[in-house]
């Protein structure tokens, strides 16, 4: 699957865009029909602690999945953003199963 990662007000690093390439591509373990998917890392400038935003599009015949995280680290909000995609692609498949 291919996966693209842009960085918004920052230079992601090649560990952070690996860990975020590989966390996506585990994806695929639980529904193998994702196109691509789209990784979107935010900083914004505020005082919060919680100033990284973490969105996420995986493209996927029918509609699209998208997740919205905010957390200290890229590494929690990827993590996040997974674990609350796995549920929604273990769901769908459920769903397609039953039919």
């Amino acid at each position: 699957m291919k996966v693209r990662v842009q960085s918004v007000n920052f230079n992601a690093d090649t560990s952070l865009i690996e860990f975020v390439e590989k966390k996506i591509n585990s994806l695929e373990k639980y529904y193998d029909k994702i196109v691509d998917s789209e990784v979107f890392l935010k900083v914004q400038k505020t005082r919060d602690k919680e100033n990284k935003f973490v969105d996420v599009k995986l493209n996927i015949p029918g509609n699209d999945l998208v997740i919205k995280k905010q957390c200290k680290t890229f590494e929690e909000g990827v993590m996040l953003a997974t674990d609350s995609l796995k549920r929604q692609l273990t769901k769908k498949k459920e769903k397609i199963r039953a039919k």
